[in-house]
């Protein structure tokens, strides 16, 4: 917004990602550092600071607003596209692929291959472990949830910059919410999470098409999707557990 036209395109575009990355960083550190010190439950935290987060959008927006009065950001830049990912190869959103690839092979070679992603698995399955192993669980737990801050932080200067060019309160739209489910159909192998993303995402048009095909609200499409979802999660409990008959 206030460097549009005041950088070239991709310096200004370089500054949006990494700047992206430290703000989710921070932002993600902040319950990392209670749950660390003072084993605050990073669930409910996290939960609460997107209230807080919302609240900050809005308001910057009063400072923001295109046009003024309207309490909105509109499109950001849209007469000269500053800030915008160019097209790759002829696709719109070509560099929002190529970014998630390479997020996607980067943590896969984190997680399976690294020392600190073997130290993540060990501190997740039991701290106790972890400790007797001599894993610093305090420094795991602060690095990884900054590690996952920083790509959450890019996955808005995705949506932003390589998608929506606007900023709202709505701008995350519930993926976070969505990633819960993705990560654990997926049982945490990244490569298996972009074929569940783009089976939610599949079905979500579908569910989409069906309600406008048959005259449905806009919510309708919603709550087929979490039909599915919840059977599919239904479905995952009798495939690894059997219930039997105790006897006597």
């Amino acid at each position: 917004i206030y460097a549009g036209d005041k950088m070239p395109a991709g310096l200004l575009l370089i500054v949006m990602f990494v700047v992206s990355a430290l703000g989710g960083m921070i932002w993600g550190m902040i319950p990392a550092v209670f749950k660390a010190n003072w084993n605050t439950n990073e669930t409910l935290f996290t939960l609460m600071l997107n209230y807080v987060a919302m609240q900050v959008v809005t308001y910057c927006i009063v400072f923001w607003e295109n046009p003024k009065g309207s309490n909105t950001v509109g499109i950001i830049n849209q007469a000269t596209k500053g800030g915008w990912l160019p097209e790759l190869f002829g696709q719109k959103y070509g560099w929002n692929v190529v970014i998630v690839l390479i997020l996607t092979v980067g943590m896969f070679i984190y997680l399976k291959y690294c020392k600190q992603g073997y130290e993540i698995a060990v501190v997740g399955e039991s701290e106790n472990t972890a400790r007797y192993a001599g894993i610093q669980v305090k420094k795991v737990i602060i690095r990884t949830m900054a590690i996952s801050g920083a790509i959450c932080g890019i996955a808005g200067f995705v949506i932003v910059s390589g998608a929506s060019h606007t900023i709202s309160t709505a701008t995350a739209g519930g993926r976070g919410f969505t990633a819960i489910i993705v990560a654990w159909l997926s049982k945490f192998n990244t490569f298996i999470m972009v074929a569940v993303s783009f089976g939610i995402v599949f079905m979500n048009q579908g569910a989409v098409q069906i309600a406008t095909q048959y005259g449905l609200n806009e919510n309708a499409s919603n709550v087929l999707l979490g039909i599915i979802l919840f059977f599919m999660i239904g479905a995952e409990f009798f495939i690894n557990y059997r219930v039997k008959r105790a006897k006597k």
